[in-house]
């Protein structure tokens, strides 16, 4: 599930305070949090984007998230994350959240290709690559065998 703000209102002396949900972070505080705890060393920043990566796919309820740990295998990106979304439109709009949230962490918006299909979005954020995929397409291309050795893959749902 993803993380969700909430605010606490103050009652006169001798009542019970309540809690009450205002909805998911926004991107900003999203992306800070993430950004502040990659730099205090709790994690290599790839490992920190790649959170915020599977995060924002959670938040955006992404299907069948798998990870890929390329370090070692290409020099290309360290992490490569594949997922789909049920139609064009929700394809479209996961990239497009996923662009918004990596923009303040990365100090610049995120490359991507295919959001004018909708089919699969390439999202590249240096260190990770993300496939958004319609489960057709994912199906035919099946990109993930192409990386997999068994144990490499990370299924997250």
């Amino acid at each position: 599930m993803g993380r969700r703000c909430y605010l606490r209102s103050a009652f006169p002396a001798g009542k019970t305070k309540r809690t009450r949900r205002i909805g998911p972070l926004s991107a900003q505080t999203f992306a800070a949090h993430d950004a502040a705890s990659a730099r205090k060393g709790d994690t290599s920043s790839s490992d920190a984007i790649l959170d915020l990566i599977l995060k924002s796919l959670d938040d955006d309820k992404a299907e069948d998230i798998v990870q890929i740990d390329l370090r070692g295998k290409s020099s290309v990106a360290d992490h490569m994350v594949i997922c789909s979304g049920r139609s064009t439109r929700q394809v479209t709009s996961i990239a497009e959240k996923l662009a918004d949230r990596l923009k303040p962490v990365l100090g610049r918006a995120p490359k991507t290709e295919g959001k004018s299909q909708g089919d699969w979005v390439l999202v590249d954020a240096g260190d990770a690559i993300v496939h958004i995929f319609r489960p057709e397409v994912r199906e035919f291309y099946q990109l993930e065998k192409m990386w997999m050795d068994g144990a490499d893959a990370a299924p997250k749902h």
